[in-house]
């Protein structure tokens, strides 16, 4: 499969998906938002990943690329490919797909538990994850879920934690990430940290979760796979 992913920041790549990806023999190209590159025609491509990034999705004045950006992304999910958007990227599909984003009642940035709902549990792609499992937050804001779309997880601090409509997916938390990753996060998010919160861990409290990647990164393969085998072309 030729698997294309958006990236906002310098510092937010696929991580472990491209690691996947490559151990899957798919050929993996990106486009780097934040250097004025533009995606390429949805044709040359079989599947989307929409990484994250600290901007929001409204500030279009402060990073014009996101209003080209959200074009392409509904063009993509029109065509019927594969769309997968985590953390920004998931408020992106939400937004594009008819739902405005908010703050959150609450930061939610660190090592917390995720919920599948009923609906994820009996879900052709969710239900191959765990009823509950910790994962990376790091978000202020939070998406409503799109017409159409099933609502598949949540957490204590935010109730819309993942979504699904056809083959277009969202996840507010993140399983790809590798120790390598977090570090990157921390060092040019360290900002977010300040004033703590009931939901806002310490860089301390991250670092320490480290533990949790290698079993977090095995749930986002088994995710992975599943996209694969239900949508995949070959």
């Amino acid at each position: 499969m030729r698997l294309h992913y958006l990236q906002h920041v310098p510092f937010e790549d696929m991580a472990t998906i491209e690691d996947w990806g490559k151990n899957k023999g798919h050929v993996i190209s990106r486009t780097l938002l934040f250097e004025g590159e533009t995606p390429p025609d949805p044709e040359k491509f079989d599947w989307i990943v929409i990484m994250g990034g600290p901007m929001n999705i409204y500030e279009d004045g402060r990073y014009p690329w996101l209003k080209e950006e959200k074009k392409f992304i509904k063009k993509t999910i029109e065509e019927g490919r594969i769309v997968l958007g985590i953390c920004l990227g998931a408020q992106l599909i939400a937004d594009i797909l008819g739902r405005k984003m908010r703050k959150n009642k609450y930061r939610e940035i660190g090592w917390y538990p995720v919920s599948l709902t009923p609906e994820a549990q009996t879900s052709e792609i969710f239900g191959v994850l765990p009823e509950r499992f910790v994962a990376l937050q790091w978000h202020g804001d939070t998406f409503e879920v799109p017409p159409g779309a099933v609502r598949t997880a949540e957490s204590d601090a935010c109730i819309n934690q993942a979504f699904q409509v056809g083959k277009a997916i969202g996840l507010q938390f993140h399983l790809e990430s590798s120790m390598d990753s977090i570090d990157e996060l921390i060092k040019n998010c360290s900002n977010e940290l300040s004033g703590g919160g009931d939901y806002v861990q310490s860089e301390e409290e991250i670092l320490a979760g480290a533990r949790l990647i290698p079993k977090m990164n095995r749930l986002m393969a088994r995710f992975l796979d599943e996209v694969e085998r239900r949508y995949g072309e070959g």
